[in-house]
């Protein structure tokens, strides 16, 4: 679609036309992933389109133009498939109001070898971490209000090879409950209880991680979630989201997490 400019143009139109019809405030393009250099060059230009698209159709019905905003890689550039890819930045910039980092999945059901912090602030071991993303993308030029940090409210589950190791990284034989070993807070909320789990805070990867038994959990709860709200303000970026609000149970860690940009304000 994005090659093309007809293509382009019939898929803008479709959008602002549904967006405006349904009474939404705008539209986020969530692209899982560009898969070639040329397809991130047409992404910066299906952007450009589109905001103009957008301002035309704003002075066109006297109202206020929609937002455009798109979710994104953790970093601004990234090797898949052996191939490397970095998004338009330059476009971004000029063309979306903001941009929703997906700091997370950085380990799941991919890699059964061994436990991981799915969305830690910190690797000491590596590159896939928030903070690294995050810095990536202003390095790259990205201005700092155009960026928004994703946090999740759901963890990636294990089995553990020797229950007597229960770290992050310990070797594990294969995934844990839930759906693809993924379970939802309010989900992981009721195994703990339910099964007397260990609940610890790393705060080398700031991060939660639980176990019990043989089952292991890595996430987010409001310690690590709050840390990771005060190293988004202090970094100057425009705030934060949760994928997905309704796996919260009872609104904590949101609630948390909200009253920590609040007085850090």
């Amino acid at each position: 679609m994005v090659s093309n400019e007809k293509s382009r143009q019939t898929f803008i139109n479709s959008a602002i036309e549904t967006a405006r019809g349904l009474g939404f405030d705008g539209m986020d393009l969530d692209w899982e992933f560009p898969e070639n250099p040329t397809d991130m060059k047409n992404l910066g230009v299906l952007f450009m389109d589109w905001r103009r698209a957008i301002n035309y159709e704003a002075r066109k019905t006297h109202r206020a133009p929609l937002l455009l905003t798109a979710a994104v890689y953790f970093s601004v550039d990234f090797f898949l498939d052996e191939v490397y890819r970095k998004f338009p930045v330059w476009s971004i910039n000029q063309n979306l109001d903001w941009i929703n980092a997906m700091c997370y999945d950085y380990h799941g059901s991919w890699d059964t070898s061994a436990t991981g912090a799915h969305a830690a602030l910190y690797d000491p071991n590596s590159n896939i971490s928030t903070s690294y993303g995050l810095r990536s993308w202003i390095k790259a030029g990205l201005f700092r209000r155009k960026l928004v940090m994703g946090l999740p409210l759901y963890g990636k589950t294990w089995v553990l090879k020797d229950p007597k190791s229960n770290e992050i990284g310990s070797a594990a034989v294969s995934v844990g409950p839930g759906d693809v070993g993924v379970l939802t807070n309010v989900e992981i909320e009721e195994f703990n209880k339910k099964n007397g789990a260990k609940i610890e805070h790393d705060m080398e990867t700031v991060s939660t991680y639980s176990y019990a038994g043989s089952v292991w959990i890595g996430c987010d709860d409001s310690v690590s979630a709050t840390l990771k709200v005060g190293f988004a303000q202090a970094l100057g970026i425009r705030g934060y989201f949760f994928w997905a609000i309704g796996y919260d149970s009872e609104w904590k860690i949101s609630r948390y997490a909200s009253r920590a940009w609040v007085v850090g304000e």
